[in-house]
């Protein structure tokens, strides 16, 4: 079995990190833009030939399904990866996990990249699947870019600065971008109050992960034996994990049970 993964950039670690928790047997494919990133600020024509050209450089290694782990890819280009992409290769998108957020009616906060909140299309997603719940949408300038690089003094200040936006009523923080996930539990501390219990965050990196091996007819595997190979493509060119990637937990795990090609 092999499972590509695409992203603007390492994003893609914690639904990579979700595959191989299911299926630790699965060879991964990485495939990233690092010289056309960040998309949140391109055009959605611009998103759209970015993300075909990072989707057809993983389909080259012929996998079984691709994940766009990237929301603003889902959003702008997914219909376009399908068209040209399936049926030979199940295309699996992401989209903010809004619905579970607010499933208790209460109130729920959607961290987002600046270009997505307010957008239309995160307007939709709340009123289709927000229910009762009092949702505030909470851009984050520069967070994804500091996660990409391991900046950890602008993480720290990006963190910092949407937590002060999130209501202290907040008892649920959807992470809409997934680059937000490497960071999630320096934004549950972010967002925690004294007295309270801690902040539910809900990410979308399980969910595509769990969706992927179903368009494949697979089921999971937790323990099936952890002998797979990754191959990182870096805007079309073969590479190594960038070593950014290994300031997570997520990158370290596939580091090191993985033999990167």
């Amino acid at each position: 079995m092999k499972i590509a993964l695409m992203d603007s950039g390492i994003g893609l670690l914690a639904a990579a990190a979700a595959v191989r928790r299911l299926r630790p047997d699965a060879d991964l494919v990485l495939s990233s833009d690092p010289d056309g990133m960040p998309w949140g600020p391109r055009t959605p024509e611009d998103v759209t030939a970015h993300a075909l050209a990072v989707a057809r450089a993983a389909a080259a290694h012929r996998p079984d399904a691709l994940i766009v782990a990237c929301n603003t890819a889902s959003v702008h280009a997914l219909a376009t990866l399908r068209a040209e992409l399936e049926p030979g290769l199940p295309v699996i998108g992401t989209v903010p996990a809004i619905k579970p957020a607010a499933a208790d009616g209460g109130s729920v906060a959607i961290w987002a990249t600046p270009a997505t909140t307010g957008s239309a299309y995160q307007r939709g997603l709340i009123r289709d699947f927000a229910g009762s719940a009092a949702v505030t949408e909470v851009p984050c300038p520069g967070l994804a870019d500091a996660v990409q690089y391991a900046d950890e003094d602008r993480i720290d200040k990006a963190v910092a600065a949407a937590a002060a936006l999130t209501p202290p009523d907040v008892r649920a923080v959807v992470l809409g971008c997934t680059h937000y996930e490497l960071v999630a539990e320096r934004i549950r501390a972010a967002v925690a109050r004294p007295g309270l219990p801690p902040v539910t965050l809900h990410g979308s990196a399980g969910a595509v992960a769990a969706q992927a091996l179903r368009r494949i007819g697979a089921e999971p595997a937790p323990s099936a034996e952890p002998s797979s190979a990754i191959a990182v493509i870096l805007s079309g060119r073969p590479a190594q994990l960038p070593q950014a990637a290994l300031a997570y937990p997520q990158g370290r795990g596939l580091a090191a049970v993985g033999s990167v090609r």
